[in-house]
């Protein structure tokens, strides 16, 4: 079992399938989620992570496996009866309530006092900053204010764990930015463990504790943000994981507790054991994040450098990004640097000279041929 809790489980998840008809949607998922953590499922599209999360609420059987949450095994067991609650993509808001009511519905079978319910609505509305918001009709509020709404009425519930489901993709990407903060101030002033559906890599590395990425029904790798970000454990990963540029790369052997490897463009280097994460010999390939190269102007030295030609430029502002030729390696690689006061930015068919670290170095399985750079987008890593 993957290991992914820094102490007591309160989810476990022991090789978990689901199949609809034919279709293998889980595929023997095994993972622990520790008490009081972010945790992120993180895939594209029909990667099975929303179905897991169903799962994990009841609102999906599973075929095969065993769900715990908080030491009970939730074979058979509704989700009314589950320590869970869940905060759904279109919030599900009720159009005909106003805040108040909204946020205390799960309250309306409770025997607690109309006063004391009362109490709990201020509480929770207070939590995600909506305070003296009760009276608001539904209609009447914006995107951002239905989300903490659909929150606060998750919440005041008191689950063990909160469920996400992409709650954040209806918004625009300032709200965005904002609420991933707040959510993220949110679980650490609760104490619960939330666990989130996202495909947006930025967002779970903002936001969580540990990241599941799931591809076809499998998790590919748990670890941290940063462990996920500078250490995939595969090729596909890295890919997936922000921008990553590849290189093609032979495997020459061992050299005490390196790995000797011949890089297109950049000659022969030694790689540490810990950038090796598969223990490849041969034809492999060399991965490399865009931040991790460096542009030298006017006279600036380093101990590793290549040169290349500038190909494209995209200014962001903070950052601009170059696609640059290596000289003596096939395609291009995309350049990350840092808009700095009296830095100049290069041009299309300007030369340049790249300086890098072999420590920021993954090796990986060769699988196809080098791939393509990603649509150029704003890069992830900077805010």
């Amino acid at each position: 079992m993957k290991d992914i809790a820094d102490g007591t489980p309160i989810i476990t998840l022991e090789a978990v399938e689901k199949f609809y008809g034919t279709y293998h949607a889980l595929r023997g998922i095994s993972a622990r989620i520790g008490q009081g953590k972010f945790f992120s499922l993180l895939g594209p599209s029909g990667c099975g992570k929303t179905t897991l999360l169903r799962a994990i609420a009841g609102f999906e059987g599973i075929s095969a496996g065993r769900i715990t949450l908080a030491g009970q095994d939730m074979n058979g067991v509704p989700p009314n009866r589950r320590p869970t609650n869940m905060v759904f993509q279109n919030y599900a808001i009720f159009p005909h309530l106003n805040v108040a009511q909204n946020v205390g519905f799960g309250l309306r079978k409770s025997v607690m006092r109309a006063d004391k319910k009362a109490m709990a609505v201020d509480r929770a509305l207070d939590m995600v900053g909506l305070g003296g918001y009760g009276p608001r009709a539904a209609h009447a509020l914006s995107g951002g204010q239905r989300q903490r709404v659909a929150l606060a009425r998750a919440l005041i519930l008191k689950p063990r764990v909160l469920l996400l489901d992409e709650p954040l993709s209806a918004l625009d990407r300032k709200l965005r930015a904002q609420m991933q903060t707040e959510l993220r101030r949110l679980q650490r002033q609760v104490g619960i463990t939330f666990v989130l559906v996202t495909h947006d890599q930025q967002e779970a590395l903002i936001m969580s504790d540990r990241i599941a990425v799931m591809f076809n029904g499998r998790i590919a790798q748990l670890a941290t943000p940063q462990e996920l970000y500078r250490r995939p454990a595969s090729r596909k990963v890295a890919a997936f994981i922000g921008m990553m540029n590849f290189l093609p790369a032979d495997v020459r052997g061992h050299a005490g507790d390196g790995v000797r490897v011949e890089v297109a463009g950049l000659g022969t280097l030694t790689l540490g054991q810990e950038q090796c994460p598969t223990g490849i010999t041969g034809p492999a390939s060399i991965g490399l994040r865009p931040e991790s190269l460096t542009l030298l102007f006017d006279g600036q030295r380093a101990r590793r450098v290549v040169d290349g030609t500038v190909e494209e430029v995209t200014f962001y502002g903070e950052t601009t990004c170059y696609d640059i030729r290596l000289d003596g390696a096939p395609g291009v690689v995309s350049v990350s640097m840092q808009n700095v006061p009296g830095q100049r930015v290069l041009a299309r068919g300007n030369r340049a000279t790249l300086a890098w670290d072999a420590r920021a170095m993954v090796l990986f399985a060769q699988g196809h041929a080098p791939a393509p750079l990603p649509a150029r987008r704003q890069p992830f890593f900077t805010r």
